[in-house]
């Protein structure tokens, strides 16, 4: 593989990948802060909205946060949103917890880490459930996880939510050690951008450099961890000062993110529409072959690969309950945490009645 898979194959994908970070950079250019909603711009109502500030990741994992802002639900719902970019759960909810942002969607271990320090943070409603999935480079000879002992994957933070399932089920379930796949720790473009340059053997990422990378660089995904072990990733999360303050403003935060949830699911075209000009700055991305995809297409098959959830079940809450215990064992906890504590569904309860 070498110089000649690099020279096929490098060019359309990393023209595909600039054209993403060339929107995060335009979201990132304002300060991680894009102030105000469209339809704050585009209406004059009379009725003065409420300003929430929201976080979010530019990853579909946050597609309810974000296309409730594309598609100017938060302002259907009396908002006046502030949508604030991040680069990690990390720096989130460091956010949420010092009273930066009402409200983030992210990974629910972040909340646990912090619970763990004495924060005071609530799980207020569901988003989405997991989807990792590993890619390879189609000509790599890799077929299955068992396959990876001895190669090097790249994946995103250690400790994340994708770090803690990567160890406490996928290499579990190949029979592997955390010691046999050594691990590069980067951020999802890297990942990618290092599997098609050949620095890495394999890539562990979420949406959309899953199909953006089989759309423009030729990878194939060989394993998803939701299908084999489905559990809930990212929620949305509150601080329990806000919800003491304004529990009105994170309801209707709600309202408006279970209306895009609703809308992924049930209209993923109409959905993608709105999307699209969040994820990438070209209509079309060169294939491999030397044709073209509209963006549209990978955004729409981005949101169709997985499941959007704005309620959170009782086997959710078992599922949480099994990574409290991964979390444990990898000495990302002390101690054993009750994710019930951790739960504040009373805006859900409402929902669900209606």
């Amino acid at each position: 593989m070498g110089w000649e898979y690099k020279k096929k194959y490098a060019k359309p994908f990393l023209i595909g990948l600039l054209a993403m970070v060339l929107v995060s950079l335009t979201a990132c250019g304002t300060g991680n802060t894009e102030s105000g909603g469209k339809g704050a711009q585009g209406t004059s109502s009379a009725t003065p909205k409420e300003k929430v500030r929201v976080g979010y990741l530019l990853v579909m994992d946050d597609a309810p946060a974000i296309l409730a802002h594309e598609a100017d639900l938060y302002q259907k719902h009396g908002l006046d949103e502030e949508m604030q970019l991040f680069t990690s759960g990390t720096d989130m909810i460091k956010a949420i917890v010092g009273g930066q942002i009402d409200v983030g969607v992210l990974g629910f271990t972040n909340a646990l880490t912090w619970l763990d320090k004495g924060a005071d943070l609530k799980i207020v409603g569901g988003a989405q459930m997991g989807y990792h999935s590993l890619i390879v480079r189609k000509d790599s000879g890799i077929k299955s996880v068992k396959d990876l002992k001895g190669r090097v994957v790249a994946s995103q933070q250690k400790g994340s939510t994708a770090d803690i399932v990567w160890n406490g089920v996928v290499l579990k379930e190949a029979g592997l050690a955390p010691e046999d796949v050594p691990m590069q720790y980067v951020s999802p473009s890297v990942a990618v951008q290092s599997l098609t340059a050949g620095r890495v053997d394999a890539a562990f990422v979420f949406e959309p450099y899953d199909h953006l990378a089989r759309a423009t660089a030729g990878a194939e995904s060989i394993y998803e961890v939701g299908k084999s072990w489905p559990f809930p990733c990212m929620v949305v999360i509150a601080s329990g000062e806000t919800l003491k303050k304004n529990r009105e403003l994170v309801n209707r935060t709600l309202d408006a993110q279970k209306e895009a949830i609703e809308m992924l699911e049930n209209s993923p075209e109409e959905a993608a529409k709105y999307l699209t000009p969040a994820f990438m700055k070209e209509e079309k991305l060169q294939t491999v072959e030397g044709g073209s995809v509209p963006a549209v297409q990978v955004i729409r098959e981005a949101i169709e690969a997985q499941d959007f959830n704005w309620d959170i079940t009782e086997d959710q809450i078992k599922k949480m309950q099994e990574i409290v215990g991964m979390m444990v064992e990898q000495g990302i906890l002390k101690k054993e945490i009750d994710v019930r504590n951790a739960l504040d569904l009373s805006w859900q309860t409402k929902a669900s009645s209606k």
